[in-house]
């Protein structure tokens, strides 16, 4: 079983899907006239504005849907991940997860826009929208299968990158550095996220608000420390990412010529998985914002491309590469990797409080991520089973949490990596079909602004 989920991972994350992901992308910002990019300043302005945070009676608030949909994106992915790319593909992986998040501003922004556009209201009001209404509004009946193709992958996906492996993160930190046994960690987590979860979108939206940001400025300002107290060694870093990015030599233990391969590759895979434009996922929580505006929308949910890859990770990159860790060996003369060696970075400027410090940052992002994946799945299963199963997928979801803490999930994480590609596939044929629809939205909405 392992085995086969492996090699169906690895080729649905081949070269060629993580090609069609940039390819998407930059074709999608060619055809909107570069207007994604140009306009990220307005888009800023508009997330971080005071119109973003009013609440309406359709919805909730804009930024609010911005911030459930960065819950589920920034998770440990932002720690773990991020070290485990400079890992395989050396400094010059953290260049390369930027440019994807720079080509993803584009698919972000127009999956959440058509998702806006064509969401449907359920019999209590509530907004709910994503690829599979898109699809299902757009393509006629091979859209409704595809739309179901989709619903069914993000369900998986939330019960095993949302539920499980985010539960055992937080069961591994805490039993790690404050010796929490497995067996509490995973039921409290599930009860606290069933607490959340009661109150709807809504809830979770207000938790994610009051989550998202005090968390990321937490980490922000440690990971800065780091690099501040590691700045003479900021030069020589800069020098090796850049370096590591774009010449062909050999990455540490590579062989000659595959450096920039093995950076291109682990880069974009990482940056990919981290701020997940072309998956959908966040279009199923940017359908929830009280907007009038699908173009707006778009705009503002496309800043979670520059929060979650372009700040956060960059930081933790930056602070590994700067503190001399990378390449460091364990007692068994292993390569340290993963959530250890950002904790080694962190410890150079931080100290012991550094472990304690990565630690608490892992459990509440990967707390976040489950609050934010729980909303996208169960929207995805109301979808598929209709608005009576919502207390099901809850009670499934929770069971997921609690038993996801103390097992092995090796499989589950091979799991998680195909529900994410065959989420990804149909949402990408979606949105090069809609491209040209897309583009004159975008271009609609451009010319009242310059009216305003």
């Amino acid at each position: 079983m392992e085995h086969c989920l492996k090699t169906a991972s690895q080729f649905l994350w081949g070269p060629g899907t993580l090609a069609l992901l940039l390819g998407t992308g930059l074709f999608l910002t060619v055809r909107m006239d570069f207007l994604p990019w140009r306009n990220l300043g307005y888009a800023l302005r508009s997330a971080l504005g005071r119109e973003a945070r009013r609440t309406g009676r359709d919805g909730v608030p804009p930024f609010s849907a911005l911030m459930t949909a960065l819950a589920a994106t920034i998770g440990t992915g932002n720690i773990v991940g991020v070290a485990t790319a400079l890992t395989a593909g050396g400094p010059g992986a953290l260049l390369w997860m930027e440019v994807s998040a720079f080509a993803g501003l584009a698919t972000k922004y127009t999956e959440c826009m058509l998702a806006v556009k064509y969401r449907r209201r359920d019999s209590r009001g509530i907004w709910h929208g994503g690829p599979m209404y898109v699809m299902r509004s757009v393509l006629g009946k091979p859209g409704t299968l595809l739309g179901a193709f989709f619903a069914l992958s993000a369900v998986g996906a939330s019960f095993g990158i949302g539920g499980m492996t985010q539960a055992n993160s937080i069961a591994g930190a805490l039993e790690t550095v404050f010796g929490v046994p497995l067996w509490i960690s995973g039921p409290a987590a599930a009860l606290l996220a069933l607490a959340v979860m009661l109150g709807g979108v809504w809830s979770i939206s207000k938790v994610c608000t009051a989550l998202i940001p005090a968390m990321g400025i937490f980490y922000l300002a440690a990971g800065l420390a780091v690099i501040f107290g590691n700045l003479e060694n900021l030069p020589a870093a800069l020098a090796e990412i850049f370096t590591g990015a774009l010449s062909p030599r050999a990455a540490a233990g590579g062989i000659a010529g595959a450096g920039v391969r093995e950076a291109v590759r682990w880069g974009v895979a990482r940056g990919v998985f981290s701020n997940e434009a072309g998956l959908g996922s966040a279009a199923i929580s940017a359908a929830s914002a009280s907007t009038g505006s699908p173009v707006q929308q778009g705009y503002i949910s496309m800043t979670g491309n520059v929060i979650d890859t372009m700040i956060i990770c960059t930081v933790t990159g930056l602070a590994v590469c700067c503190s001399g860790v990378l390449g460091a060996a364990d007692a068994a003369g292993q390569p340290v990797n993963g959530g250890a060696l950002t904790i080694l970075a962190f410890r150079t400027a931080l100290g012991p409080l550094g472990a304690a410090f990565v630690a608490v940052s892992i459990v509440l992002f990967a707390f976040s991520t489950i609050l934010g994946w729980e909303y996208q799945g169960e929207t995805a299963f109301v979808y598929l089973f209709g608005e009576k199963t919502l207390p099901l997928y809850r009670l499934l979801f929770c069971l997921t949490v609690a038993w996801g803490a103390a097992e092995r999930l090796e499989v589950v994480f091979r799991l998680s990596d195909v529900c994410n590609a065959l989420m990804c596939i149909p949402n990408l044929f979606c949105l090069l079909l809609l491209s040209g629809e897309a583009a004159r939205e975008t271009r609609d909405f451009q010319k009242i602004r310059r009216k305003v």
